[in-house]
């Protein structure tokens, strides 16, 4: 959600495009504020009033509970968690619960976290790996109007690029609440023509639950670098590894009743571990009529989760737990080549590019008690290429007046070996995309803009080649599309007309023709039904004085279901409101602080709306003093008020031992931790 920026009214008051972004000199303290003094050579993005850049250190000025949590400078978008701190977050943006990252592309340095085909869910994108300081920029952009962006970005996409140096090295160790322990190092030295970067994170974590999350993390990063981000290259590996417990969400009549507390679990053994190795580059070239830039990747991750849900409903004896596997290679290569012309006295870019992604994944999904493998449901080795290929012209017909119109093909391809002979086979598809903007303006520093576009999401191949289902291969099942259609648009305005104010509005449609989704946590697909989200979005950010900035960012939506159907055309889930503000004062020596408020409204937990979860308005701060010999001393307070709500609702049919053997329909929460401090103690030298 939208953070403040501490900068001059004067610096507000910038064009509405940008040539270049500065790397500011950390004016809250953070060590990403230290990184390079030069500048990131990434334009301010123009083709949508949702579209936005924001610094490292608009990113960092506010208190982070958790890694995912950085990405909600994002206006509108809410990330939270209802298992342990190692699995994947769960997002909300725009109307949609996307789950663990289904229509929420978010790569890192060019790489793609979100995982096709999972073993848990389609998109899976556990961005636990981050770490937030090293952050330079983050691009931010919303609904399916650009040309370089496919699967998974109908709702949005979030592009993170980390610092190439550091001006000074960093060291710092944070303790508090709960068992909570961080230390960090990051430094960068010259090496040769270059730098070379690297960073040590590692992390313990128990939380508030009666059954310790005991997280266990470390985290490395490694990167060397030459030149500037728009003419020099990149080679980075990163490692990361995590083992924790897991108190997911539970049935509440089962606090209510006393069974549990309210930080009770329903089983002490679910929980998981996780891995991610990767090594990737980027090399990118400019002239005054010409930018190339090519990225390369290899990954390899794994995943194992050990979830019970329903407790005893489907095996009274030994109960529901069951364990998910998920261990692939990935690589990939993005390549684009941007050309500036003219034609008479018009100025014209043309951006051409390809993007190709090649996954190796081997699943699995099986019936366990206590972590004990009692049966295999299925085992899955999937292989699944995909090409994509775009181009998109951006035309400057008059000082104010300018159209962008691109298009983009999608080719996907997947083979499917399963343990259930009748469950493999092949699926390919293809897909066209066409996208167009208009922009007017600037007027008075105020511009108006147009969007409208096609998109996709890829659906697990696993249901694209499934004819029965794994638990009962007597029953047939349909097979599902490969890949699905999204239409958007959008209208909206930026504007810096009062003095220290960024302020946009944006107005947008999103229709799905059919929301199918995979079910990793039953080994099968669930067809649901087209959809539209309805939205507006308000977001300011406004410079009081140099140093002192607000912001207030607001984003209400209508989900609903397109077809008729006597069940309800309500979107379980789907966010109706999401409202942030903030503040940011300090200077770059002596105090400096925050506060963040954010409020999550209720959501519909079923098709009727008959159900619906609670709202949650929780309030984060901090407080710290930076001394002149860049030693820090910083307190911050999460859920500052102790607000007693949830993470995450859900609604479905669970058993706990003695209840029917049919179970019992209830809301299934996972509450907000209460009110925690960590004390934070770092220095740069």
């Amino acid at each position: 959600m939208g953070l403040a920026i501490l900068h001059s009214p004067a610096a507000a008051q910038r064009a509405v495009v940008l040539p270049e972004i500065a790397v500011s000199s950390g004016t809250q303290g953070t060590p990403s504020g230290s990184s390079s003094s030069s500048t990131t050579g990434e334009p301010q993005p123009d083709n949508a009033a949702s579209e936005e850049r924001v610094s490292g250190d608009q990113i960092n000025s506010m208190p982070i509970a958790r890694p995912g949590e950085a990405l909600e400078i994002t206006p509108g978008l809410v990330v939270t968690q209802h298992s342990g701190e190692g699995k994947a977050n769960q997002y909300f943006l725009r109307g949609f619960n996307l789950d663990h990252g289904t229509d929420l592309a978010i790569t890192v340095d060019g790489m793609p976290v979100n995982m096709r085909t999972h073993g848990h869910g389609q998109g899976y994108a556990d961005i636990n790996f981050l770490i937030p300081e090293l952050i330079s920029s983050m691009l931010i952009r919303k609904g399916p109007y650009f040309a370089d962006l496919g699967d998974f970005s109908s709702a949005g996409a979030l592009d993170i690029d980390y610092a190439r140096r550091f001006q000074k090295n960093f060291v710092g160790a944070t303790y508090g609440s709960f068992g909570y322990q961080r230390g960090l190092a990051i430094g960068s030295t010259p090496l040769g023509d270059g730098t070379l970067l690297s960073a040590l994170e590692v992390h313990g974590y128990d939380g508030p639950w009666d059954v310790p999350d005991k997280v266990h993390k470390i985290n490395g990063v490694v990167r060397y670098s030459q030149g500037t981000i728009s003419d020099g290259f990149t080679l980075t590996g990163m490692a990361y590894s995590n083992r924790w417990t897991a108190t997911d969400q539970v049935a509440q009549r089962a606090i209510d009743n006393g069974v549990i507390g309210r930080f009770g679990s329903l089983d002490p053994t679910d929980g998981g571990r996780s891995s991610r190795y990767s090594l990737s580059t980027r090399w990118s070239r400019s002239t005054a009529a010409t930018q190339s830039k090519v990225e390369a990747y290899a990954i390899n991750s794994s995943m194992t989760l050990f979830n019970n849900f329903t407790y005893f409903l489907d095996d009274p004896v030994n109960g529901d737990q069951f364990s998910q596997t998920d261990r692939r290679t990935l690589m990939g290569l993005n390549a684009s080549h941007l050309m500036k012309g003219r034609i008479g006295d018009v100025e014209t870019e043309n951006l051409i590019g390809i993007q190709t992604r090649y996954d190796d994944i081997h699943l699995g999904l099986f019936k366990t008690a206590q972590r004990m493998t009692l049966s295999t449901v299925r085992d899955d080795a999937v292989r699944e290429g995909s090409v994509g290929i775009y181009g998109q012209n951006t035309t400057r017909w008059t000082d104010w007046f300018r159209t962008i119109v691109g298009l983009r093909g999608d080719f996907y391809g997947a083979r499917v070996n399963s343990d259930i002979p009748e469950n493999s086979g092949s699926a390919s598809a293809g897909i066209g995309s066409p996208k167009v903007g208009v922009v007017f303006g600037p007027f008075a520093k105020t511009e108006i803009f147009l969007n409208a576009g096609m998109g996709l999401h890829s659906n697990d191949a696993r249901g694209s080649t499934i004819t029965v289902d794994p638990n009962d291969p007597a029953l047939p099942l349909q097979k599902s599309p490969l890949l699905v259609r999204s239409r958007g648009a959008e209208v909206g305005i930026k504007s810096n007309a009062i003095q220290g104010l960024e302020s946009s509005v944006a107005l947008f449609m999103l229709n799905f023709d059919s929301e199918l989704l995979f079910v990793g946590d039953a080994g099968t697909t669930e067809a649901s039904r087209p959809s539209r989200r309805v939205g507006i979005e308000w977001t300011n950010r406004y410079a009081v004085t140099p140093w002192l900035s607000l912001d207030l960012d607001l984003a209400f939506t209508r989900a609903r279901f397109t077809n008729d159907d006597p069940a309800g055309n309500f979107i379980p889930g789907a966010p109706d409101a999401v409202v942030s503000a903030g503040l940011v004062f300090g200077k770059d020596t002596g105090w400096y602080g925050s506060a963040k408020l954010r409020y999550f409204g209720p959501r519909p937990l079923n098709e009727d709306d008959s159900v619906r979860s609670l709202a949650s308005t929780v309030i984060n701060a901090r407080l710290g003093y930076k001394f002149e010999n860049g030693l820090r001393v910083q307190l911050d307070a999460f859920n500052l008020f102790n607000a007693k709500t949830n993470q995450i609702e859900y609604f479905y049919t669970s058993r706990l031992p003695g209840e029917p053997l049919a179970g019992v329909d209830d809301r299934h929460v996972h509450p907000i931790e209460p009110t925690a401090v960590r004390l934070t103690l770092a220095g740069q030298f």
